[in-house]
């Protein structure tokens, strides 16, 4: 019976041995997510990336507010754009998720403001910063990809008719965007 209590005892101990390490685990993940975005955050506000900006919300760390402006030569040219960026607490072996707030017609983003970029998905590494992830979404307003959209009805209308998906841009920027 003193063997079976001991057991049980010892059982017990190990789960909570168990609970307090995943504890340990997450606050130091959380710790270590933190640290990253605070370091990006420094970098990118001594060295943004033309025509960005971004910062977080309020007091929350993982919650940023971004604005890009429209590239002049595009539909999107003068436009305010902006963007909600959420850190995962794996950040950054996990990318973050980027959601467009301005409507926008572009074939990389849909009607919710989701973004289909591959470095946001299956092209991820944690060699990537909010920096660069920056430039690579303002790279989309002037080369966007019609053969990965998210949209195919807007990536059809850009490779059938530009000079149309040009205006219907444009009039969105000017609707949405100014």
């Amino acid at each position: 019976m003193r063997s079976a209590g001991m057991i049980g005892s010892l059982s017990t101990s190990a789960a909570a041995a168990s609970a307090t390490s995943a504890t340990w685990a997450s606050t130091t993940s959380v710790s270590t997510s933190g640290k990253r975005i605070h370091r990006e955050m420094a970098e990118l506000n001594v060295d943004p990336p033309p025509d960005c900006s971004a910062g977080p919300k309020g007091d929350n760390l993982y919650h940023w507010v971004s604005t890009i402006i429209g590239p002049p030569g595009t539909p999107y040219e003068g436009g305010i754009f902006f963007l909600d960026i959420t850190f995962p607490c794996d950040y950054p072996f996990k990318p973050p998720k980027v959601v467009f707030k301005t409507r926008i017609f572009h074939c990389s983003v849909d009607s919710s403001g989701n973004l289909s970029l591959d470095i946001l998905k299956d092209g991820w590494s944690p060699a990537l910063t909010i920096t660069k992830i920056l430039l690579a979404i303002r790279s989309i307003f002037t080369n966007p990809d019609p053969y990965k959209p998210l949209v195919p009805g807007i990536a059809c209308l850009y490779l059938a008719d530009r000079e149309k998906h040009d205006q219907l841009a444009a009039e969105w920027t000017l609707r949405f965007a100014k």
